[in-house]
C-alpha cells in the first residue's frame, strides 16, 4: 500500500512539475507570439505612414511575401493551438491533483477527528478522574471550527468557473486549504497520540471487560471511519468532475476566441491582398492613361485613402490586441506572484512538517517507553518492539521517499514544492496507517491476553488446535486476498475474451456438464467422507464456538468468491486438486482405520459405528445413482453428457481402487490383530502394563475424533452448499423440461410459426448459456470452498501423519517391550524350573529325613527296651551292666554323627536357599530396572505423542537427558547390585537403591518440570509406575509363595530338632528313673559314678545339641532375615509408591507418615515381645531363687538326688535362656539396622533439602545476573536508538537545507528570467531591432512597467530577507550538527568558518545560477549514496533489533523458568520442613526405643549373670559354701549397678557420636552440593560472559562503523561546502555569460524536459500496453489453443446434432403434412357425407350401394357419351371444315394467354379440335421444343406464378343448367369445398397423388378463381377434360350440349392436363374421391 501511494505521489509530483513548467513556457510563447504579431503590424503601419508611394511599389511586388507570411502565421496558429491543448490538459491534471490532495486531506482530517472523539470517549469511560475533559472540548471545538471554515470556504471554489482570473485564486485557495488541512492533521495526530497514551494507561489500570468494550468501540469507529472515507471520496470525485467540466468550458472559450481572432486576421490579410491587387491594376491603368488624360488620378488617390484608412483600422485593432495581450501578461505575472506565494507557503509547510516529524518521533519514543512498560507488565515486549521497528521502518521509508522525490527534478520551483507536498501527504498517510496498525495490534494483543487467560485453564491440545485454526484463518485470508486480486485481473481478461470469443459460449455447455458431474462426484465423495468421519463424537464447546465464528468468516469469504469467472484450465486444475485432496482424505481414513484396528476391545463399538456409517455410505451411493439417473435423463434430452460419464467412470474406478486398498489394509490389520493376539497369549502378564498405554492411545484417538468432528462440521456446511447447488441444477432441469415441452408444442404448430419457435429456442439457448455461466460461478464457489476444506483436511492429515509416525515409534517400543517381556518370561521359566528342581531335591531330602526319623524312633524304642533291661539288670551283678552302657554310648555317638551329617546337609541346603534367594533378588532387580527403563521410554513416547511440533526439539533433548539419567541409574543399580552380594547388608542396599532411584527420578522431575505439560506427563508416569510396582508386588508375592514352599523344609528341620529334644527328655526321664530307684549303697555309688560319667557324656551331648540348636536358630534367623529383607523390599516398594503419590499430589505427606507409623508399630511390637520375654526370665529367676532357698533349708542327707535334679533343670533353663538371649541379640541387630536405615534416609533427605536450597540460590543468582545483563542490553539498545534518531534528525536537517537552497536557486532563476524578459519586451515594443533598455519612454506603458519592476525589486528584497532568515536557521542547524559531532573548540572554529562560507555562498548564489545546478546534481548523487548508507545502517539496525528481540525472548523464557523453579523450591521447602519435623519426632522415638532396648539388654545381661551366679551358688552349695553365695550376690548387685551406670554413659556417648556423624554427613553433602553449584554457575557465567562479549563486540563494531559513516558524511559535507565556496568565485566571473546563455538554455531545457516527459509518458503507456498485451496474448493463446482443440470436436458434434435435428424436423414436418392432408380429406369426406344425402347420414353401409348406383350412372353416362360421340362423328362428317368461331377464339386466346410451357397442351387441343392426328401433333411439338413435357406436377412446382390471368367465363344458358346431373353438382361442391381457406405448408413432389383433389398448394389460383366466379352459376371445372376432344352435339354453346363436352375456357387454372382415356367422366372423378 505504501509503495502504491508513493508511486502515485511521485507520478503526481512529476505531472504537476510538467504542468507548471509548461504553463510558464506557454505564457512565454504567447507573449513572444503577440510581440511578433504587433512588431510586424507596427513595422508595416510605420512604413506606410512614412512613404505611401514606396508602399505602393512594395505592395505591387509583395503578394508572395504576404502569402509566405500567411503560411507562417498559419503554422504559428497550429503550434499555438497544440500548445494550448497540451497546456490545458496539464492545467486540468494540476487541478485534479490539487482536488485529490484536498479530498485526501479532508478525509484524513475527518477520520482523525472521529478517531480523536472515539479515543476521548474511551479515555473518559476508562480514566478515573476527569482531568482531560477541557482538552477534548478544545480539540473538538477547533475541529468543528476548522470543518465549518472549510465548509464556508468550499462554495467559493465553484465561483471561479466563470472568469479566467479566478483560476489563480482557485489554485491559491487549494494550496491554503492543503496547508490548513496538513496543520489540522498534525494537531489531530498529536491529540491521537495523547489519547492513545491515556487509553494505554487506562488499559493498564482497567479490567478485561473494559478492554473488551473498548475493542468493540474501536472496531465500530474503524467501520464508521471507512464509511465516511468512502463517502467523502465520492463527494470529492463529484467536485473533481465539476472542476473538470468548468476547465473544459474555459478551454473551449479560449480556443474559440483564439480561432475567431485568427479568422479576423485571415480576413484582414485577404482584404489587404485584394486591395493591393486592385491598387496594382489601377496604377497600371493610370500609367497608361496618364499621358493622354489625367482622369484616373483622382480614383487612384481615393483608393489610396481607403487603403490608408483600412490600414489605420488594422493598426487600431492591433493596438487593441496589444492591450489584451498586455492584460494577459499582467495575468501571467499575477499567476507568477501567486505561485511564489504558494512556494513560500510550501516552504513554511516544509518547516512545520519537519517540526511535526520531530514531534512525531518524540511521541514515538514516548509510545516506545509506554510499550516497554506494558511489555514488562504483560510479558509481551518482543511483539511491541517488533511493531515499533515496523513504525520506524515506515518512517524511514517515508523519509527515503521524501529524499527520492526531492532528488527527482529540482530544476523548477513549483516541481520541488509539489514533490514536497506529495511526500508530506504520503508520509502523513503512512503515519496514519501506522497508527491504525498500532491500534489494531493493541486490540489483537488484548484479545490474545484474554484468550491466554481463558486458555490457561484448558488443555494443551486446545491451544494447539486454536493456533492451527488461527494459522489456517490467516492462510485463508491470504488466499482470499490473492483470489480477490486474481478475480480483478481475471475479470479484465474475461471481458476481453468475451468480446473476442463469443463463440466459446457454446463450449461452456459441455464444461458445465463436466462440472456438474464433478460436483456430483465430489458430493458422493463428501458423503462417503462424512459417513466415515461420523465415528468421532466428542468436541469441546469452546472450539465449536470458535469454529462457528470462523465458518461465518468462511461463508463471507465464499460469498466474495462467488463473483469469480474461471476458465476451463483453472477448473481442470481444481478438479485435479480435488482428486489429490480426496486421495489425501482417503489416506487419512486409512490411517484412522489402522489405528482403530490396533485398539481392539475399546474400539469394537467404533467399528459398529463404522458399519452404520458404511450403510449410510451405500445410501449415499444409491442417492448418487438416482442423481446419475436424472443426469441420464437430461443426457437423453440434451445428448451432451458422454464426457461426464467417462469422467464418472474414471472416478468410480479410482474409488474402487481406493476401496480395494482399504480392503487390503483391513486384511493387513486383521493379520496384525492375529499377531497381536499371539504375542498377547505369550505375554499375558505384560498386557496389564500395556493397558494404560492403550488408554493413552484411546485419548489420542479421542483427540483425533474431535478434530475429525470439526472437519465433519465443515463438511456438513459444504454439503449444505452442495445441496443448494443441486437445487439450482434441479431448477435448471425443470427449465430445460419446459423448453423441451415448448419445442414439442412448437412441432404441432404450423410451418410459419416454426421459424418464430426456432428463434425462441435460440433465445432459450442463450438463456441456458447464461445459466451455465451462473452454474459455473456456483461450481467455482463450491470448488473454492472444497479447496479450503481440503486444505484443512491436508493440515489435519499432516498432523495425523505425525501421530502415525509417533504411533509407529510406539509400536517399535511395544515390540521391544514384548521382546524384553518374552526374555523375562523365559528367564522366569528357567528360574521356576530351577526352583522346582531344588524343591524336588528338598522333598527328597525331606523323605530321607522322614526315613531317618523312623530310624530314630526305632532306636528310641530300642533305647526304651534297653532301659527296661537296665532296670531288670539293676538287680543283677555289676559286670553285666557295663557292656550295655558302652553300647548305649556307642549308639549315642552314632546318633551324634548322624545328627552332625544331617546338620551339614541342612547347612548346605540353607546355603543353596540363600543363593537362590540372592539370585532371585538380583533377577528381580534386573526385571525392575528393565521395566523402569521400558516405562520411562513409554512415558517419553507418550509425551512425544501429546506434545506439538513446536516443543518437539525440547522433548527430544528431554528424552536424551532422561536416557542419560536412566543409564546413570542403571549403572548405579549395577554398582549397588555388585555391592549387595553380602546378605547382611542387603536390605540396606536395596533400600538405598530404591532411594537413589527415587532421588534420580526427583532430579529428573526437577529437570523436566519446566512446564505444566511436563508436570502432567510426570503425574501420568508416576501413576503408571504405581501400577507397575503393584505388578512387581504381585510377582514378589508369587516368589514369596515359592520361598514359603522352601520354608516348609526348614519347618521340617525344626520338627526334627524338636524330636531330638523329645528324645533328650526321654533319656533324662530314663536317667531320672534309674536315679530314683533305690538299692544297695554300692550299687548306688556305682550307679552314681556311672551317672556322673553319663552326665559328662550328656553334657557333651547337650553341648552338641546346643550347637545344633544354635545352628538351627541361626538358620531361623537367616530365614527371618530373608523374610525381613523381603518385607523391607515390600516396604521400600510401598515407600516408592507413597513417594510417587506424594510427587503426584505435590502436597500430600501422608505416605511418609504411614511408613513411619508402620516402622514405629514394628518397633513397639518388638519392644512388647522383649518385655514379655524379660518378664518370663524374671519369673524363672525368681523360681530359681526360691528353689535355692528351699534346697538350702533342707537337710543334707537326702540332698544328693534333689540337688542333681535341680541342677539338671537349672542347666536346661540356662540353655533356654542362652537361646533366648541369642534371639534377643538377633532382634536387637534387626532393630539397629532399621534405625540405621531410618537415619540414613533422614540424612539423604537432609542432603536433598540442602541441594534444593543451593539450586534455588543458584537459580536466583543466575536470574539476577541475567536481569542485570538484560538491563544493560536494553540500555545499549536505547542508546543506539537515540543515536539513530539524532542521525536521522541531522539527515533531515541536511535535506531541508538542500531543498531550501534548491528553492532559493529556482526563485532566483525565475526572478532573473522575469527581470531579463520585461526590459526585452519593452524594447521590442519600442523598436524591433535594439535590445538596450534606454528607449522605454516612447511608449505610454513604460512608467507602469517601471513601477512593476520596482514592486518586483521590493518583493525580491523581501524574499532576500526571508532567505537570510532561512540562512540563519540553516546556520543554527549546522551549529547543532557540529555540536552533536564533537564539542571541541577547533571544530567550533571550523563551524564558524563554515557559517561564514555559507553566507558567502548564499550571496554568490544570488549571483550565480547555472553551475549551482551541477553542484546540486552532484550533491543529489552524494545524497543517494548517503541514503544507500542509511539503508545499510537500517538493515544493520534491523539485524540488531532482531538480535535484541531474540535476547528478550530468551530472557522471558529464563524468567518463566526461574518463576517455575521458585515455586517448585517453595513446595520442596515446605515438604522438607514437614519431613524435618517428622524426622525429629522419629529420631526422638528411635532414641527412646534404643534406650529401652539397651535397658532391656542390660536387664537380660543382668539376668544371665544372675543365672550364672545361681549356678555357681548351686555348685558351691553342693560343696557346702553357702556364705560365699551371699557375698557373690552382693557383688553381683553392685556390678549390676555399675553396669547400668556404664551402659547409660555408653548410650549417651553413642547418641552424641551419632549426632556428630549426622552433622558431618550433612556438612559433606552441603559441601558437595555447593561445589556442584559453583561449577554450574561458573560454566553459566563463562557462557554468559562469552555471549555478552560477542554482543558487545558486535555492538562496538556497528557503533564504530556508524561513527565512521558519520565522519565520512561530515567530511563529504565539508568537501561540498569547500567546492561551493571555490565555485562561487568562478561563478561570479561566469555570471554575465551565463545570463546571456540562460534564455537559450532554458528554452532547450524546456524542450528537452517536454521531450523527456513525452518519452516517459510514452514509455509508461507502452510498457503498460506491452504488459497488458503480453498478459492478454498469453491468455488468448491459451484460450485459443483450447478453443481450437475443443471447437473442432464441438463443431463436428454440433453439426451432427443439427443435421439429426434437421432430419427429425423434416420427418416431423412431413408427418404433419400427411396428417394435415389426411385430416383435410377426412373433413371433405365428412362434409360430403353430411350434404350428399340422407342415405349417407343413415348408415355407412349404404356407401357401397351408392357407389354401385354411381357406377351404373357412369355406365349410362358412358353410353350417352358414346351416343354423343357418334352424333359428333356424324356432325363432323356432315359439317367438316366448319369451326366454331368462339371455340377457335378461345383456343387462340388460351394459347397466347397460357405460359410457354403449357402452350403445347393448347396446341394439342387445337389439333384435336381441327381433327389432327395426336401422334403428328406430338412430333411437331417435339421438333419445336428441345425437351419434353414434364407433367403437371413439375409445372405446378416450377411455374406456379406464371399463370395467365383468366378471362371471365361465358355464362352458360339455362339449358346447360338443366342438363347438369347430381354427380356433376357433387363434384362442383367438392371443388368448392376443397379450396382451403388457410395457407397450407408446401408439399414435396413425390408425396402428391396425381388423381386426388387439388392439394393445398394451389391456393393462389384457386382463390382467384373462386373470387372471380362469385357471380357465375357454373363454377365446376373438370380436371380431366382437357386431353380429350369433347365437342357438343349441336353446337359448342348450345343448350343441348353436355357440360363435360364443353371446351376448355380461359377460366380454367393453368394446370398441366393429364391424358385420360375417353371413357373417363365426372362419375369416375366421384368414384375416385369416394374411394379416397
Amino acid at each position: 500500500m505504501s509503495s502504491w501511494l508513493g508511486g502515485i505521489g511521485s507520478g503526481l509530483g512529476q505531472s504537476l512539475g510538467q504542468v507548471s513548467g509548461s504553463l510558464s513556457s506557454f505564457t512565454g510563447q504567447i507573449s513572444n507570439f503577440t510581440k511578433d504579431m504587433l512588431l510586424e503590424g507596427v513595422e508595416e503601419v510605420g512604413g506606410k505612414f512614412v512613404c505611401v508611394p514606396g508602399l505602393i511599389r512594395a505592395m505591387s511586388t509583395s503578394p508572395l511575401e504576404l502569402r509566405k507570411l500567411h503560411a507562417e502565421l498559419e503554422e504559428k496558429l497550429e503550434a499555438a493551438e497544440i500548445q494550448i491543448k497540451r497546456q490545458s490538459a496539464e492545467y486540468r491534471t494540476l487541478l485534479q491533483q490539487k482536488d485529490v490532495e484536498i479530498s485526501h486531506l479532508k478525509a484524513r482530517q475527518s477520520g482523525l477527528q472521529e478517531e480523536v472523539q472515539k479515543l476521548q470517549q474511551s479515555a473518559q469511560s476508562a480514566s478515573a478522574g476527569p482531568a482531560m475533559l477541557p482538552v477534548t472540548t478544545t480539540s473538538s471545538s477547533t475541529t468543528s471550527s476548522s470543518a465549518s471554515s472549510f465548509l464556508l470556504r468550499h462554495p467559493g471554489s465553484h465561483q471561479g468557473f466563470h472568469g479566467e482570473e479566478m483560476d489563480l485564486s482557485d489554485v491559491i485557495w487549494s494550496q491554503q486549504e492543503i496547508n490548513r488541512l496538513s496543520t489540522e492533521v498534525m494537531r489531530l495526530e498529536s491529540e491521537v497520540a495523547h489519547w492513545r497514551r491515556m487509553s494505554q494507561a487506562s488499559t493498564a489500570t482497567g479490567a478485561g471487560n473494559g478492554d473488551h468494550s473498548e475493542i468493540l468501540k474501536l472496531q465500530r469507529t474503524i467501520k464508521e471511519l471507512r464509511d465516511e472515507m468512502s463517502r467523502e471520496v465520492d463527494e470529492h470525485q463529484h467536485e473533481l468532475a465539476a472542476l473538470q467540466d468548468a476547465q473544459r468550458q474555459k478551454l473551449a472559450d479560449v480556443t474559440r476566441r483564439h480561432r475567431q481572432e485568427l479568422a479576423e486576421y485571415e480576413e484582414r490579410i485577404e482584404e489587404l491582398e485584394e486591395q493591393i491587387q486592385s491598387g496594382h491594376c489601377t496604377t497600371l491603368v493610370s500609367h497608361t492613361n496618364k499621358f493622354p488624360t489625367s482622369v484616373s488620378d483622382t480614383s487612384k488617390l481615393h483608393e489610396l485613402h481607403e487603403t490608408i484608412q483600412s490600414l489605420q483600422e488594422a493598426a487600431e485593432q492591433r493596438e487593441k490586441q496589444l492591450a489584451e495581450l498586455s492584460a494577459s501578461l499582467e495575468e501571467a505575472q499575477k499567476i507568477q506572484a501567486s505561485l511564489q506565494l504558494e512556494k513560500d507557503d510550501a516552504q513554511q509547510e516544509n518547516t512545520g512538517l519537519l517540526q511535526n516529524y520531530t514531534r512525531l518521533q518524540a511521541s514515538v519514543a514516548e509510545l516506545q517507553t509506554r510499550v516497554q512498560e506494558q511489555e514488562g507488565k504483560a510479558l509481551q515486549k518482543a511483539q511491541l518492539d517488533h511493531e515499533i521497528q515496523m513504525l520506524r521502518n515506515s518512517l524511514a521509508a517515508a523519509e527515503k521517499e521524501i529524499e527520492r522525490l526531492k532528488n527527482l527534478d529540482e530544476e523548477e520551483v513549483e516541481h520541488a514544492d509539489i514533490l514536497e507536498l506529495n511526500t508530506i501527504i504520503g508520509a502523513l498517510r503512512q503515519e496514519k496507517e501506522d497508527l491504525e496498525q498500532e491500534k489494531l495490534n493493541l486490540q489483537e494483543r488484548l484479545k490474545v491476553a484474554e484468550e491466554q487467560l481463558v486458555s490457561r485453564n484448558e488443555a494443551e491440545s486446545d491451544l494447539e488446535s486454536l493456533d492451527d485454526l488461527k494459522a489456517e484463518l490467516g492462510r485463508r485470508e491470504k488466499a482470499l486476498r490473492a483470489t480477490e486480486e486474481e478475480r480483478d485481473t481475471l475479470m479484465s481478461e474475461l471481458e476481453e475474451l468475451d468480446r473476442q470469443n463469443q463463440e466459446a459460449t457454446q463450449h461452456m455447455i459441455s464444461v458445465k456438464e463436466q462440472l456438474s458431474g464433478q460436483l456430483k462426484e465430489a458430493e458422493t465423495e463428501l458423503k462417503r467422507m462424512t459417513a466415515e468421519l461420523n465415528t468421532s463424537n466428542d468436541q469441546k464447546r469452546a472450539l465449536e464456538q470458535e469454529l462457528e465464528s470462523q465458518k461465518e468468516k468462511m461463508s463471507q469469504s465464499a460469498f466474495t468468491l462467488n463473483e469469480l469467472h474461471m476458465g476451463k484450465q483453472q477448473l481442470e486444475r481444481t478438479v485435479k486438486e480435488l482428486k489429490d485432496k480426496l486421495g489425501h482424505a482417503q489416506e487419512q481414513s486409512r490411517d484412522a482405520r489402522r489405528e482403530v484396528s490396533e485398539l481392539k476391545k475399546s474400539l469394537q463399538e467404533k467399528e459398529e459405528l463404522l458399519s452404520a456409517a458404511k450403510a449410510k455410505l451405500y445410501e449415499g451411493r444409491e442417492r448418487a445413482s438416482e442423481a446419475q439417473g436424472t443426469n441420464e435423463a437430461l443426457a437423453e434430452k440434451e445428448r451432451e453428457l458422454s464426457d461426464l460419464r467417462r469422467e464418472l467412470d474414471e472416478m468410480r474406478r479410482s474409488h474402487e481402487k481406493v476401496m480395494s486398498e482399504d480392503y487390503e489394509l483391513k486384511v493387513e490389520n486383521r493379520r496384525f490383530k492375529a499377531d497381536n493376539e499371539q504375542t498377547l497369549g505369550k505375554v499375558e502378564e505384560l498386557t496389564r502394563q500395556l493397558k494404560e498405554s492403550q488408554g493413552v492411545l484411546n485419548r489420542v484417538v479421542r483427540e483425533k475424533d474431535t478434530r475429525i468432528e470439526a472437519l465433519k462440521l465443515e463438511k456438513y456446511q459444504l454439503e449444505g452448499e452442495l445441496t443448494q447447488a443441486e437445487n439450482k441444477l434441479k431448477e435448471q432441469v425443470k427449465q430445460y423440461q419446459q423448453t423441451i415441452e415448448e419445442l414439442t408444442r412448437a412441432r404441432s404448430m404450423d410451418a410459419s410459426a416454426l421459424q418464430t419457435e426456432h428463434e425462441r429456442a435460440i433465445k432459450l439457448n442463450q438463456e441456458k448459456d447464461m445459466e451455465i455461466a451462473q452454474l459455473k460461478r456456483d461450481v467455482e464457489q463450491v470448488a473454492a470452498d472444497h479447496r479450503d476444506t481440503n486444505e484443512m483436511l491436508s493440515i489435519t492429515v499432516a498432523g495425523q501423519k505425525q501421530l502415525t509416525d509417533l504411533l509407529q515409534e510406539k509400536d517399535v517400543f511395544m515390540d521391544t517391550l514384548k521382546q524384553n517381556a518374552a526374555d523375562l518370561q523365559t528367564e522366569l521359566d528357567n528360574k521356576v524350573s530351577v526352583f522346582t528342581k531344588e524343591v524336588e531335591t528338598l522333598k527328597q531330602s525331606l523323605d530321607e529325613k522322614d526315613k531317618q526319623l523312623g530310624g530314630m524312633k526305632e532306636e528310641n524304642s530300642h533305647l526304651k527296651e534297653e532301659i527296661d533291661r537296665l532296670r531288670d539288670q539293676q538287680s543283677r551283678p555289676l559286670p553285666l551292666a557295663e557292656p550295655r552302657t558302652l553300647d548305649i554310648i556307642t549308639e549315642l555317638e552314632t546318633e551324634i554323627t548322624q545328627l552332625k551329617s544331617s546338620r551339614n546337609a541342612l547347612e548346605e541346603e540353607v546355603q543353596t536357599l540363600r543363593r537362590t534367594t540372592e539370585e532371585q533378588q538380583a533377577s528381580l532387580l534386573l526385571s525392575q530396572q528393565s521395566l523402569q527403563a521400558q516405562q520411562s521410554e513409554i512415558e517419553q513416547a507418550r509425551a512425544h505423542h501429546q506434545q506439538t511440533t513446536l516443543n518437539y526439539d525440547r522433548l527430544i533433548q528431554a528424552r536424551d537427558e532422561e536416557i542419560t539419567r536412566l543409564q546413570q541409574t542403571v549403572e548405579q543399580l549395577s554398582e549397588s547390585q555388585s555391592r549387595a552380594n553380602s546378605p547382611s547388608v542387603q536390605g540396606e542396599v536395596i533400600l538405598q537403591e530404591e532411594k537413589t532411584q527415587t532421588l534420580n527420578q526427583e532430579n529428573g522431575n526437577e529437570k523436566h518440570d519446566l512446564s505444566k505439560v511436563d508436570i502432567e506427563r510426570l503425574v501420568r508416569g508416576i501413576k503408571e509406575k504405581e501400577t507397575e510396582i503393584t505388578q512387581l508386588n504381585e510377582k514378589n508375592l508369587s516368589l514369596t509363595r515359592q520361598l514359603d514352599q522352601l520354608v516348609v523344609s526348614r519347618d521340617e528341620v525344626g520338627k526334627l530338632s524338636q524330636m531330638i529334644m523329645q528324645k533328650d527328655l526321654e533319656i533324662q526321664a530314663l536317667h531320672a528313673r534309674v536315679s530314683m530307684g533305690g538299692g544297695h549303697s554300692q550299687d548306688v555309688m556305682f550307679l552314681q559314678q556311672q551317672l556322673q560319667a553319663y552326665a559328662v557324656e550328656r553334657e557333651q551331648v547337650i553341648a552338641v545339641l546346643n550347637e545344633k540348636t544354635r545352628e538351627n536358630s541361626q538358620l531361623r534367623s537367616d530365614y527371618h532375615r530373608l523374610m525381613d529383607i523381603m518385607a523391607g523390599k515390600e516396604a521400600a516398594l510401598l515407600k516408592l509408591q507413597q513417594e510417587n503419590q506424594r510427587l503426584s499430589n505435590m502436597s500430600d505427606p501422608s505416605g511418609s507418615q504411614e511408613m513411619f507409623k508402620e516402622t514405629i508399630q514394628n518397633l513397639s511390637r518388638i519392644i512388647r515381645e522383649k518385655d514379655i520375654e524379660i518378664d518370663a526370665l524374671t519369673q524363672k529367676c525368681q523360681t530359681l531363687v526360691t528353689v535355692l532357698q528351699s534346697s538350702g533349708g533342707e537337710p543334707g542327707a537326702g540332698s544328693g538326688g534333689v540337688s542333681s535334679n535341680q541342677f539338671e533343670e537349672l542347666l536346661q533353663e540356662r540353655d533356654t535362656l542362652k537361646q533366648q538371649v541369642k534371639k534377643m541379640e538377633e532382634w536387637k541387630q534387626q532393630v539397629i539396622t532399621t534405625v540405621k536405615n531410618m537415619q540414613h534416609e533422614s540424612a539423604q533427605l537432609h542432603e536433598e533439602l540442602i541441594k534444593l536450597q543451593s539450586q534455588v540460590s543458584a537459580d536466583s543468582d543466575c536470574s539476577s545476573k541475567l536481569s542485570v545483563d538484560y538491563a544493560r542490553l536494553v540500555q545499549n539498545y536505547e542508546q543506539k536508538e537515540r543515536r539513530l534518531g539524532s542521525l536521522s534528525l541531522e539527515l533531515a536537517q541536511v535535506q531541508q537545507t538542500i531543498t531550501q537552497l534548491s528553492s532559493t536557486k529556482d526563485v532566483l532563476l525565475g526572478k532573473l528570467d522575469s527581470v531579463t524578459q520585461t526590459p526585452e519586451v519593452i524594447a521590442t515594443q519600442c523598436s524591433g531591432s535594439s535590445l538596450s533598455t534606454d528607449a522605454p519612454s516612447h511608449q505610454p506603458d513604460s512608467a507602469v512597467k517601471d513601477e512593476k519592476i520596482q514592486q518586483e525589486v521590493v518583493q525580491l528584497k523581501a524574499q532576500l530577507t526571508e532567505k537570510e532568515n532561512t540562512i540563519r536557521t540553516l546556520q543554527e542547524n549546522n551549529h547543532r550538527l557540529s555540536n552533536s559531532a564533537s564539542a571541541s573548540e577547533s571544530e567550533q572554529r571550523s563551524q564558524a568558518e563554515e557559517a561564514r562560507q555559507v553566507r558567502e555562498r548564499l550571496e554568490a548564489l544570488q549571483r550565480s545560477v547555472r553551475e549551482k545546478d551541477l553542484l546540486i546534481k552532484s550533491k543529489g548523487d552524494q545524497l543517494v549514496q548517503v541514503s544507500e548508507a542509511l539503508r545499510n545502517r537500517e538493515n544493520d539496525n534491523e539485524v540488531l533489533k532482531q538480535a535484541v528481540t531474540n535476547l528478550k525472548e530468551r530472557a522471558l523464557i529464563l524468567e518463566m523458568d526461574v518463576k517455575k523453579l521458585k515455586e517448585e523450591n517453595e513446595l520442596v521447602a515446605a515438604r522438607s520442613r514437614e519431613k524435618e519435623s517428622e524426622f525429629r519426632a522419629l529420631q526422638e522415638t528411635n532414641m527412646q526405643v534404643s534406650l529401652l532396648l539397651r535397658e532391656k539388654e542390660f536387664e537380660l545381661s543382668a539376668m544371665s549373670e544372675k543365672a550364672a551366679t545361681v549356678e555357681k551358688l548351686l555348685k558351691d552349695k553342693e560343696q557346702g559354701k553357702s556364705g560365699e553365695l551371699n557375698q557373690l550376690l552382693n557383688e553381683v548387685k553392685s556390678m549390676q549397678d555399675k553396669a547400668v551406670a556404664f551402659q547409660q554413659e555408653r548410650d549417651q556417648v553413642m547418641m552424641a557420636l551419632k549426632q556428630k556423624q549426622m552433622e558431618t554427613t550433612a556438612l559433606q553433602t552441603e559441601l558437595q552440593h555447593v561445589r556442584d553449584k559453583e561449577h554450574r554457575l561458573n560454566l553459566e557465567l563463562e557462557r554468559l560472559r562469552n555471549h555478552l562479549l560477542e554482543i558487545e563486540d558486535s555492538y562496538t563494531r556497528e557503533a564504530l562503523a556508524a561513527e565512521d559513516r558519520e565522519t565520512e558524511l561530515r567530511r563529504k559535507v565539508a568537501l561540498l561546502d569547500d567546492r561551493l565556496t571555490t565555485s562561487s568565485s568562478a561563478v561570479e566571473s561566469a555570471s554575465q555569460q551565463a545570463s546571456m546563455q540562460v534564455e537559450s538554455l532554458q528554452e532547450q531545457l524546456i524542450g528537452v524536459v517536454k521531450q523527456r516527459d513525452d518519452a516517459l509518458a510514452q514509455l509508461r503507456t507502452s510498457q503498460e500496453q506491452v504488459n497488458q498485451y503480453a498478459v492478454s496474448l498469453s491468455n488468448l493463446q491459451m484460450v485459443l489453443e483450447q478453443f481450437q482443440q475443443e471447437e473442432k470436436a464441438m463443431y463436428s458434434a454440433e453439426l451432427e446434432k443439427h443435421k439429426k435435428e434437421k432430419e427429425e424436423w423434416k420427418r416431423k414436418a412431413l408427418k404433419l403434412e400427411d396428417q394435415a392432408s389426411a385430416l383435410q380429406m377426412n373433413l371433405d369426406e365428412a362434409n360430403a357425407a353430411l350434404d350428399s344425402a340422407s342415405r349417407l347420414t343413415d348408415q355407412l353401409d349404404l356407401k357401397e350401394e351408392q357407389i354401385e348406383e354411381l357406377k351404373k350412372q357412369v355406365d349410362v353416362r358412358q353410353e350417352m357419351l358414346e351416343e354423343a360421340q357418334r352424333k359428333l362423328m356424324n356432325l363432323l362428317n356432315s359439317t367438316e371444315g366448319k369451326i366454331d368461331k368462339v371455340l377457335m377464339r378461345n383456343l387462340f386466346l388460351g394459347y397466347f394467354h397460357s405460359p410457354k410451357t403449357k402452350r403445347a397442351d393448347v396446341l394439342r387441343l387445337m389439333g384435336s379440335v381441327l381433327g389432327l392426328n395426336r401422334e403428328d401433333v406430338e412430333k411437331m411439338l417435339e421438333e419445336d421444343r428441345g425437351h419434353g413435357v414434364t407433367g403437371w406436377v413439375s409445372s405446378w412446382l416450377g411455374s406456379r406464378g406464371a399463370q395467365s390471368v383468366p378471362n371471365t367465363p361465358q355464362r352458360p344458358t339455362s339449358g346447360q343448367a338443366l342438363n347438369s346431373s347430381f354427380s356433376e353438382m357433387f363434384v362442383k361442391f367438392l371443388e368448392i369445398e376443397s379450396t382451403p381457406s388457410l395457407p397450407a405448408p408446401k408439399l414435396p413432389v413425390h408425396d402428391i397423388k396425381p388423381l386426388s383433389a387439388p392439394p393445398a398448394g394451389r391456393t393462389s389460383s384457386g382463390t382467384s378463381i373462386s373470387l372471380k366466379r362469385a357471380g357465375d352459376s357454373n363454377p365446376f371445372l373438370a380436371p380431366r377434360s382437357a386431353a380429350v376432344p369433347l365437342l357438343a352435339g349441336s353446337s359448342s354453346g348450345g343448350p343441348g350440349g353436355h357440360l363435360l363436352m364443353k371446351p376448355i375456357s380461359d377460366t380454367l387454372p393453368t394446370f398441366t392436363p393429364v391424358p385420360v382415356s375417353a371413357e373417363a367422366s365426372g362419375g369416375a372423378v366421384l368414384k375416385d374421391l369416394l374411394k379416397q
